[in-house]
């Protein structure tokens, strides 16, 4: 037996949809304003899995730029119909508003690691759309968004049947369900003549969990479940919370596991705090006596460890096998992230400067357009991240470092940069004297950016730059003869959360190097041995 410890894809991994197409899973995930978008990972057991690649692609014009933070691609849907991958989901534009101005897409792949299809827009009645494939016949599930005054944002479950080939509406849009309590992110299955509806219920926060419906006919009507499938909403001591956004999916032996966000909160005298993001994790499902499902371990509450039975491993070497239809990703590497669009030769040079990176400055830190910034998942309470930075500011427009990072209105950053002789006001003049380099610790928190400390260093050699998170705090640092010299207090690191401040949020934790130059973008920073490393308690 194989045990599984959740979550099974830890840090930022949210909206998990889960798909078998033949020994293989695959699970994709939201990826919101970052790319890559949709990553995707693949496994054969369930418990261990690797990064499979990502729908390239997926932003028509390979652009996010303008949209808000926590916007972009909500809540993937991945589906296999026996000869292609399928998935869907939406473009979200505006967060926060009765209007979420989203564009839905269908885009299709003979193998996860594509080539994937040019996204062609589908009927948008609402974000989390889903598919459902049966005897040839295609069918498009969604939320319905009510925005007028006095209308409810999540208004019940709708079903479309799609044309195949053309993916354009066929008949009527059916209601299926509505309730008082918040449903959304819609998953459909067919088993022993019932139609099974697999639903988000609660909204993402601490009130988050799953409700099953069936009917005997797709169209309905629904019978909704008394108790919930999994929830933690009445269990604030649990380590796993916010447990919701599933689906099922059976193994070749005939047993059923879910797929489902979860977040594992640190205390604070503000409350539970999940500056990890949302996660992925699975649970063991079995069916009761009159066909719900229910979790294998008899609670509504998700297990944090199980086993299950020993299968066959990935063999990254064996290329495309005939029980998978999935070309491996070239290392199976996770993959840095960049905001509102991909990373490209303009702003980022590997080559010049053999063993460093070269990013050139643009945008700057609370920029919806083009910050220049690459960044990986904090997946522990327990990181490190460092990396050796050399550059040479020469105004106080120009700067480059390493964040902590959520989103533009939060963020911790340790910049290299330029500023007035000591003593001297900032006057805005920088070409009409001398200044000095110096390390500056920013702090961004929604309506509130401070200079949290200010440190003369030595411009000429480079300059070893890190932070230190144990659970809630975090440490900056940079390296003086070969010894850690602590740059500001320590900072709170649950402010980079999603329950922190007024906004909704919907991402998690990042560490990332960036370059900034808002003058002309002529600017360049060179960048050595980034590196995060995260250790599980």
């Amino acid at each position: 037996m194989t045990g599984l410890r959740n979550p099974v894809i830890r840090g930022f991994a949210p909206d998990p949809s889960l798909v078998r197409a033949g020994d293989w899973y695959y699970l994709a995930n939201s990826s919101f304003e970052w790319f890559p978008t949709i990553p995707i990972h693949r496994s054969r057991d369930l418990a261990h899995w690797e990064y499979a690649g990502h729908v390239e692609g997926a932003a028509p014009g390979d652009s996010l730029a303008g949209v808000p933070d926590s916007g972009g691609i909500w809540a993937p849907s991945l589906s296999w119909d026996g000869e292609r991958f399928w998935v869907v989901y939406s473009i979200v534009r505006s967060v926060g508003t009765p209007y979420f101005d989203a564009d839905t897409y269908v885009s299709t792949a003979t193998e996860v690691s594509g080539p994937w299809s040019p996204p062609r827009r589908i009927p948008s009645h609402g974000f989390d759309p889903a598919l459902h494939h049966e005897n040839g016949r295609l069918w498009l599930l969604n939320l319905q968004n009510d925005h007028r005054p006095g209308g409810r944002r999540f208004a019940g479950i709708v079903a479309t049947e799609l044309d195949r080939e053309t993916l354009t509406p066929v008949g009527t849009t059916h209601l299926l369900l509505q309730q008082d309590r918040l449903i959304e992110g819609p998953k459909l299955l067919k088993r022993n003549g019932w139609y099974v509806l697999v639903l988000a219920e609660g909204g993402t926060g601490f009130e988050h969990g799953v409700r099953v419906a069936r009917s005997r006919s797709l169209t309905g009507p629904y019978e909704l479940d008394e108790r919930p499938l999994l929830t933690t909403r009445d269990a604030p001591e649990w380590p796993l919370q916010k447990a919701g956004h599933a689906e099922l999916v059976e193994t070749p032996e005939g047993e059923w596991f879910l797929s489902h966000l979860t977040a594992r909160p640190l205390k604070t005298p503000k409350g539970l705090r999940c500056p990890l993001g949302r996660e992925t994790a699975i649970q063991a499902v079995t069916w009761d006596a009159e066909d719900w499902p229910r979790l294998r371990h008899g609670d509504t509450r998700p297990a944090a460890t199980f086993e299950i039975p020993d299968l066959q491993r990935p063999d990254r070497g064996a290329g495309n096998c005939a029980t998978s239809p999935h070309r491996p990703a070239a290392d199976n590497a996770p993959p840095s992230y960049t905001l509102r669009s991909p990373a490209a030769p303009s702003w980022i040079d590997p080559t010049t400067r053999p063993g460093w990176l070269r990013l050139r400055g643009h945008h700057g830190p609370d920029s919806l357009w083009s910050h220049h910034l690459l960044a990986r998942r904090i997946t522990e309470h327990h990181t490190e991240a460092q990396v050796t930075l050399q550059a040479t500011p020469s105004t106080f427009t120009q700067s480059a470092g390493l964040l902590l990072w959520y989103n533009t209105s939060a963020y911790y950053a340790l910049d290299l940069t330029w500023a007035e002789p000591e003593g001297e006001a900032q006057h805005g003049q920088q070409w009409q004297n001398t200044g000095r380099t110096v390390l500056v610790l920013t702090t961004r928190d929604e309506n509130e950016t401070r200079r949290a400390a200010v440190q003369e260093v030595d411009a000429d050699t480079p300059l070893t730059l890190g932070v230190t998170v144990h659970r809630t705090e975090a440490q900056f640092w940079h390296l003086s003869e070969d010894t850690r010299s602590p740059v500001g207090p320590p900072l709170d690191f649950t402010r980079l959360s999603d329950d922190h401040g007024s906004r909704l949020r919907f991402t998690g934790a990042m560490a990332a190097i960036h370059s900034v130059d808002l003058v002309d973008a002529s600017f360049t920073a060179d960048f050595t041995d980034f590196r995060v490393v995260c250790t599980p308690a």
